[in-house]
């Protein structure tokens, strides 16, 4: 899809520009960096407060990968070069199992390994931080690396039974008694936001290689989306399934499935299929319609969970906001209305006017029902990172083929 500059729009692109090349970026390069042990700290506080104690995830350092590259691709930079290089010497040489291959879960702040499980949702991350990688600067290391990861979650994590992908192996990709990603998910065999990912992931590697293997399983993915995973009553995306994709959660994340609509798009749009690119923007439709109409609050954010057509949780968190922007814009491309044109411009207002930390640099993670950000939730941590609020941006940018210009970087620290 041929992005399109709708008349009146460039004050919303200069408001993204500058937010990601002014804001975002500044953070990750300056305050967040760690200096003592490499990398990226891994948590901060939102007044800047550091624990060392934390773990250092998979998830955040192959988001920050993926972000920079992304970055250097959308605007060349030798600082976005040296900070993609800075991720990438973390992510091959610090995550990897040399023993039995795949990525780490955790680890100590100077490398001593604390999780050595094989989360699929982290191993996708991996391959799509690196393919990224290697559309932006061609390293002949990271696109070998992605397709050795993609094999062998082929081996270990397909269900060639039932199609997808397990949650979690253990460190040799044996079978795992605890299926969870983190403490709040059900210990159940497959999910939404794990399949998701993995969809995400390989249609980067898709793009990367061209790989028939890694085009098939994007079709078997796109199909279980349509299939399994979305509820054609009601719109939303059902969360955690047995092994046979029985359908075991009540509720529904309006991020993802905002997020979702557009992603199922992009796949298939990489995949060239047009039966399939017709089939993915009308589920893209009739996602981002319900989204909207159920999830988006009177403030301009989107609330963050729903049951049975009610929300059941308004705070908003910001990756929602992020992924909302993406995906009312998506539908507006496709659908022509100036509804989603509106919800868009709506919910990144409601960003700059409330997520966005003028004081310390990047975003909060959550602001509670009484409109304060939620004070005991970090700025950085192994799940918060730059990689939704950035990709906004790009994707925002990219669809109003806005073009990149200089700005003004911070000084200092």
């Amino acid at each position: 899809m041929k992005p399109t500059t709708p008349p009146g729009l460039d004050q919303f692109a200069r408001s993204v520009h500058d937010q990601l090349f002014g804001h975002i970026l500044p953070f990750w390069t300056g305050p967040a960096l760690d200096h003592e042990q490499g990398g990226w700290l891994a948590w901060m506080s939102n007044d800047l407060r550091v624990d060392r104690s934390q773990p250092k995830g998979l998830i955040v350092n192959s988001r920050i990968l993926w972000t920079f590259s992304a970055v250097h691709r959308f605007r060349p930079d030798p600082l976005y070069r040296q900070m993609a290089e800075r991720a990438f010497d973390v992510v091959m040489n610090r995550f990897w199992d040399e023993q039995h291959g795949g990525a780490f879960w955790q680890l100590a702040g100077h490398g001593r390994v604390l999780d050595d499980s094989k989360k699929t949702y982290g191993q996708a991350f991996y391959i799509y931080a690196l393919a990224e990688h290697h559309l932006a600067f061609g390293a002949s290391a990271a696109l070998p690396r992605a397709v050795e990861l993609f094999e062998l979650l082929e081996r270990h994590a397909h269900d060639p039974e039932h199609g997808g992908y397990w949650e979690v192996r253990r460190r040799d990709w044996s079978e795992s008694a605890d299926s969870r990603l983190s403490e709040k998910d059900l210990n159940e065999k497959k999910s939404m936001n794990n399949h998701l990912h993995v969809l995400e992931a390989f249609a980067n590697l898709f793009r990367a290689t061209g790989d028939p293997r890694v085009g098939e399983r994007l079709r078997e993915l796109v199909e279980l989306f349509e299939q399994r995973i979305l509820d054609p009553r009601t719109g939303h995306l059902h969360h955690f399934f047995d092994e046979e994709w029985g359908v075991r959660s009540d509720t529904c994340t309006f991020g993802h499935d905002i997020e979702a609509s557009w992603l199922l798009c992009e796949t298939a749009e990489a995949l060239g299929d047009a039966a399939l690119i017709e089939k993915a923007r009308e589920v893209a439709l009739r996602m981002a319609e319900v989204a909207l109409r159920e999830g988006l609050d009177s403030d301009g954010g989107l609330s963050y969970e729903g049951r049975a057509g009610r929300v059941i949780d308004r705070r908003k968190e910001c990756w929602p906001q992020a992924e909302a922007v993406i995906g009312f814009l998506n539908a507006f491309q496709l659908s022509g209305d100036a509804g989603y044109l509106e919800a868009a411009r709506r919910v990144w207002d409601y960003l700059e006017d409330h997520l966005v930390d003028r004081a310390h640099g990047e975003w909060f993670w959550r602001i509670n029902n009484d409109g304060r950000p939620d004070p005991a939730l970090p700025k950085v941590s192994e799940w918060k990172g730059p990689y939704h609020g950035s990709r906004a941006c790009l994707e925002t940018l990219r669809r109003l083929n806005f073009q990149p210009r200089e700005v003004e970087r911070p000084r200092g620290g």
